[in-house]
């Protein structure tokens, strides 16, 4: 009985029906467009990490990171190729790409500016590094043997153009001074503006024979999926001597990531604070003035001989039923809403220290839609409790002179 009632109250207050409506799919779907746009942002900015510098796994020798920036040719990995080999093996492995880094000075005839640079195998790095842009010029290939990719900032320190020819002068690993002609093939642009500003980029083999070794410092593991960082990264400690190898994933390796994750989880983190508390404040005053409005409604229901609780239980049933309705409506209309922005894209600046824009979408998130399916139906149910109680005990003499 209670519950065909509950329904025709819903039902014949359109207008109040209408208004709790309206707030519930409003704050229901912002908590989703709001979800899925920081979500998108969090894997953007994780694949632009991944696929402009450092993989989804490096392998390198124990301590190379802390000491090896300042003596890279101390910390070698002896037989790179027959390990990558081994690595490229796993199933969720796509490629292993072998560099060589160094530290060294390029002149390009009038003045020298002071670079780091990666010896690469140009062909695997094309396929690992695709957020790296092509800024003029193209990518490097195996078959540039004295090729050299440079970053934007260097192009412009040293006003560099594809077809120009620079020297790279650097000491080898026994102390002796080694120079090599190159041949500016392409300038790229990658994620951060910093790296640009200092790197660039040549065949493995001429670095190797700069540097006068035969070894790399790191191998770079892309996977087909960045969900399998994790699961492929213990599968590859299984395969490494930890005496004297060691491997990270990207984000390990991402210090800024994980800084940058905090900040933006917290900054949107208030913003669906405030959402919700506009949704709960939105259905506590439509909720308040359908209830205060129907008093004498409410009194008659006791005159007739519905109990107290019963008039209580009649109400929060009419609350689960708008929340039920509000909640799955602004669902319906957040993935909408989410598939046209998508279809459409954001265009977005630079993140922090980032040097490239992007266009964002809105991911539709599992957890993030039913959380706020939740949040929706809940707050409905929640933000009827006062009012309910209040009504019941009115005396039933002041609840039926209201109609008078």
């Amino acid at each position: 009985m209670l519950h065909k009632l509950a329904f025709r109250n819903v039902l014949r207050q359109k207008l109040r029906t209408a208004m709790t409506l309206a707030a519930i799919v409003i704050g229901v779907a912002g908590l989703i467009l709001s979800g899925g746009f920081v979500q998108d942002i969090f894997i953007q900015l994780g694949e632009a990490f991944i696929h402009s510098q450092t993989g989804h796994v490096q392998v390198f020798r124990k301590d190379y990171l802390e000491k090896g920036s300042r003596q890279p040719d101390k910390f070698m990995i002896e037989a790179p190729d027959k390990l990558a080999a081994k690595l490229a093996t796993h199933p969720a492995v796509d490629t292993v790409s072998a560099r060589l880094n160094f530290a060294g000075l390029l002149n390009n005839g009038k003045r020298d500016l002071a670079i780091i640079g990666e010896g690469i195998e140009p062909d695997k790095e094309a396929r690992i590094g695709t957020y790296v842009k092509v800024k003029a010029g193209r990518h490097l290939t195996d078959k540039d043997q004295f090729g050299m990719f440079v970053g934007q900032g260097v192009a412009n320190s040293l006003n560099l153009h594809p077809g120009d020819t620079v020297n790279l002068v650097m000491n080898t690993s026994d102390g002796a001074l080694n120079t090599l002609e190159f041949t500016v093939i392409g300038i790229f642009q990658s994620f951060s503006q910093e790296f640009d500003a200092r790197a660039v980029r040549i065949p493995l083999a001429a670095a190797q024979e700069l540097l006068a070794t035969k070894g790399s410092n790191l191998l770079v593991v892309s996977l087909h999926r960045t969900e399998d960082t994790d699961t492929a990264l213990a599968w590859i400690h299984t395969q490494l001597n930890p005496a004297i190898l060691d491997a990270q994933s990207w984000r390990q390796l991402s210090d800024f990531y994980d800084k940058t994750i905090v900040l933006y989880d917290r900054q949107f983190g208030v913003l669906q604070w405030i959402i919700l508390f506009m949704v709960l404040l939105s259905v506590i005053n439509s909720v308040n003035m359908s209830t205060f409005e129907r008093i004498s409604e409410f009194g008659t229901l006791q005159a007739l001989g519905n109990r107290q609780m019963d008039v209580f239980k009649l109400l929060m049933i009419e609350s689960c039923v708008v929340g039920l309705f509000g909640a799955t409506l602004g669902v319906i209309a957040g993935i909408l809403l989410a598939m046209l922005i998508s279809a459409i894209g954001i265009p977005m600046p630079p993140p922090p220290i980032g040097n490239v824009g992007y266009i964002a979408y809105i991911r539709i998130v599992p957890s993030t839609v039913v959380n706020a399916w939740l949040i929706g139906f809940l707050a409905t149910v929640l933000a009827s409790i006062l009012p309910a109680r209040k009504i019941v005990r009115i005396p039933l003499v002041d609840a039926l002179r209201q109609s008078i």
